[in-house]
């Protein structure tokens, strides 16, 4: 595949350009792996080949795991060497927290068409980084927002639990469940403790094209269900331009990719691997994998749509 490597310093940001074979003059910005050159980066960009999109993947940095103050004017400055570059249409998807940036960055730049955002929340809550610190793997950074815009960030969700008690949180939380990582207490107990403010609220009324909203409700790192419906009250309740798709399952846990995407990821074993991760996978394989395989027809008409 032809690639050409962006880095903050010289471009303004950080990402890959993946090309497809054939012409196209279509772009997915995808923000689906912890790297922009990383496996599962590859197994997606392949993915969106096959209906001949190129794709923009983008990441905070070479494997930098967290998610702190990252600036939007990076998704800014992608859309502007794009458009430069013959790019007629422009999409993003992203999953988990990247699934909240997408929906974000739609939400301040109009050139963004179609949005593809699976496990998102509706509200920005504070920065965090992985790594290894007094025995934790993830802690909050402190005064610090998941993005911010032109140098100042974004009104956040404080969580309240801090170092090192966010980690343990969610470690015996994911003990006492049986999840590879569980997370729902510390996202419904921060909830509780700081009621959300509209500042803080993603302006979902702002996104243009199509957009699309997936979760499950047996996903156990936040309430995404919960999530979704709230942005679906907020843009009936507001003037919007977006056509939107509400897809909330009943399982699916918080791996609702396309099946084709995960099946490109582990082309063997795949449902064993999601088994493994999460124990409602384990008890609705068949549920799981059906959720999977609609997600795949979702996605795959949308993206197709949008090419039209």
């Amino acid at each position: 595949m032809k690639k050409i490597r962006f880095e903050p310093e010289t471009d303004g940001f950080h990402g890959v350009f993946w090309q497809t074979k054939q012409k196209s003059e279509a772009v997915m910005i995808a923000m689906l792996g912890d790297d922009s050159e990383d496996y599962m980066v590859k197994c997606c960009v392949k993915w969106f080949h096959k209906f001949g999109v190129n794709v923009m993947s983008m990441s905070p940095n070479k494997k930098d795991y967290g998610h702190h103050n990252y600036p939007l004017e990076r998704i800014e400055n992608a859309i502007l060497w794009l458009k430069g570059h013959g790019v007629k249409k422009i999409g993003i998807a992203g999953a988990s927290t990247t699934g909240t940036l997408a929906l974000t960055a739609a939400s301040y730049f109009p050139d963004i068409t179609l949005t593809l955002a699976m496990t998102p929340s509706d509200f920005i809550w504070q920065g965090f980084m992985q790594g290894k610190r007094d025995g934790c793997k993830e802690w909050p950074v402190e005064g610090e927002s998941l993005f911010t815009y032109r140098g100042v960030p974004l009104p956040y969700m404080p969580f309240v639990y801090q170092h090192p008690d966010y980690w343990k949180t969610i470690e015996k939380e994911s003990k006492r469940t049986g999840d590879m990582i569980n997370s729902w207490k510390l996202f419904d107990d921060s909830e509780k403790a700081h009621p959300h403010t509209e500042e803080e609220m993603i302006k979902v009324e702002n996104i243009q094209g199509k957009l699309l909203l997936i979760g499950a409700k047996d996903d156990v790192l936040w309430d995404t269900a919960k999530y979704i419906r709230r942005m679906d009250e907020r843009l009936k309740q507001k003037a919007h331009s977006c056509n939107y798709d509400v897809a909330i399952y009943e399982h699916g846990t918080h791996f609702v990719f396309p099946e084709g995407m995960i099946k490109q990821m582990v082309p063997i074993g795949s449902s064993l691997l999601i088994k493994l991760c999460f124990k409602a996978a384990k008890q609705h394989p068949k549920e799981c994998l059906e959720t999977r395989i609609d997600i795949e027809k979702r996605v795959r008409n949308a993206i197709s749509e949008w090419r039209c």
